[in-house]
Order: C-alpha cells, then structure tokens, then sequence
C-alpha cells in the first residue's frame, strides 16, 4: 500500500511544516524571496499570528505564518486558497500594519526594518499574463532601479507555475513540492516523488516526512478534511456570487444603455446593453438635430449630409 502524502497547501499541513520548524521556513524564503546573496536569512523567530480583518466569504482559506530574521526584518508568509481584489489590499494593509507597529513613542524612524509579505496563491490574479511570480515594490517611475525600501510583496500562482519560470533550483523544488504533493495517489508516482526528494534539499526532504499522513493523529485528519470543504464552501460561495453579479451586471448595463446611452457600464455584462444604448441615443440625437435644421430652414437633403446620414 503506498504511503499517502497530505497536501501542504493545507492549513494543517501548511502550519505544521512552516510553522513549526525554523530550518524548513528559512529554506523557503531564502529560495522564493527577491533577497540579495549577501541578504540572506541566517535566522529567524516566529512571532504570533495578529488579527487582521477577514474577507467576507474568505473566512477559512488564508494561512499565514509570520516570523522576523537576526537582522529584524519581518516577514508574512500566506497560502491563500482563493483569489479576489479584495486580497490584496488586505496583504498591503497586513504589511503596512507590521511596519509602522516596529516603532515605539521613544524610538526613530531609522530603525525602521523591511516587511516582505510572501502570498503563495492557489489560484489565478493576473489572467494577462502568463508570468506566475509578481514582485511588488515603492520604486521611481522613471527610474524602477530607484527604490524606497520598506515594504516588499510578493505573490506566486501555483496553477501558472512553470519550472523554466525560475532560475533558481531550489525555487523550483519548494514550488513542485506545495503544488504536486498532494497528488501522489499510486505506487509510481510515490516513487517518482521518492527519487525527486532523494536528489533535493534536506529540508525538502524534511518537509515531505511532514506531510506522511502516518503522521497525523485522527483529529488533525478530521481538521485537514474539515479545511477543505471549507475550501470547497467558499469558492462556490463565490463563484455563484460572481456569477449572479455578472448576470445583474449585464441586466441592468441593457437599461442603463437604453436609458442613457452615453453612460459608461460598471461591470463586465454591460457592454452588450451599453453599446445598443450608445447607437438607440445617437440616432436619436441625430434625429433631432436633423429635425431642427429643416425647421430652420435647411433641405432634407441639406440636413442629412450635416447629420452624416
């Protein structure tokens, strides 16, 4: 019987591995983060989980481990389940709430340290692009190597992950390990993950010992199923939302067009109704115009050639 492996995107999982063992967590951020080879993590403390507001469908689906280095830079780890706008303004805030909070009364603003807000997505926030990694930073318009540290983000999309994608190996280990672990279910891909783990990082392979059900006492396996359905809650939640908002979105742009015809629509279902308002008003406008220069005197003719008909 092969041994089944819990997917670490889980919640339980997730804290478990990067929650609990410092040598694991270093090894992730020093390999996924933008750091400089002489800004490395050397070492690192947990620090206790804040409460931030929570998104209104998104209750159960966010991970976050929180933790700070010898050099007193803070980082924010998160696995997010699902994706909406709403996220990352909630990631800025987290990150701006961590940097103004290292400030005493008594203390200066050069002792300000960097916040890095690491935000493993387990869905699609930029469909545009095929480029998985997305590093956010305060840099100068014209001159992007300009740059004001401070507060650093950084969001990974797994369902885009592509291993040409990044150049550094260890990169590529940690993100095939979150993405594909979880699916090992027969004997051959146990051993294809067998022989990967052998070859990688002892980390790596610390990491995936972790996540051995065998590992698990029943009630963590109760929490682990628990997760997602929640996970499976949610996103139906708000995909039916999303789609009762497009289908009132288009209803009403059909009105508002009619109505107003120039007005512009607010959500991706009115463009249908917005552009046969826009014709319905213009034609109208056209029709008065042409009505008003023949009561001034004008010909038919005369007054089609003016109107553009």
């Amino acid at each position: 019987m092969p041994i089944r492996y819990l997917d670490p995107r889980n919640d339980v999982v997730f804290k478990r591995i990067f929650g609990e063992h410092e040598a694991i967590l270093r090894s992730f951020l020093n390999a996924l983060l933008p750091l400089p080879d002489d800004g490395q993590i050397v070492s690192l403390e947990y620090l206790p989980a804040e409460q931030v507001p929570q998104l209104p469908l998104f209750k159960n689906t966010i991970v976050d481990v929180r933790c700070r280095d010898e050099k007193g830079r803070q980082f924010i780890v998160e696995m997010q389940m699902n994706w909406t706008n709403a996220f990352l303004q909630r990631v800025l805030f987290n990150a701006s709430k961590a940097y103004i909070r290292q400030l005493d009364r008594s203390e200066r603003y050069e002792c300000l340290q960097p916040v890095i807000g690491l935000s493993i997505l387990d869905d699609v926030f930029r469909p545009e692009t095929e480029q998985f990694y997305h590093h956010y930073q305060l840099a100068e318009a014209t001159e992007p190597e300009s740059i004001i540290e401070g507060i650093k983000l950084v969001f990974i999309e797994l369902p885009k992950f592509k291993a040409s994608g990044l150049k550094r190996r260890l990169a590529v280990a940690w993100l095939r390990f979150l993405k594909e672990t979880g699916d090992v279910d027969t004997p051959e891909e146990q051993a294809v993950l067998e022989q990967e783990v052998a070859a990688a990082a002892p980390e790596i392979q610390e990491a995936v010992t972790l996540a051995m059900e065998a590992g698990f006492t029943p009630g963590q396996l109760e929490a682990y199923d628990r997760y997602w359905d929640a996970v499976r809650t949610e996103r139906t939640l708000f995909e039916s939302g999303a789609e009762e908002a497009r289908a009132k979105g288009h209803a009403e742009g059909r009105a508002e067009g009619r109505a107003e015809g120039r007005a512009e629509g607010r959500a991706e279902g009115r463009a249908e109704g917005l552009a046969e308002g826009l014709e319905e008003g213009r034609a109208l406008e056209r029709q008065t115009l042409k009505a008003r220069l023949i009561a001034s005197g004008l010909s038919d003719e005369e007054a089609n050639r003016l109107v553009g008909e």
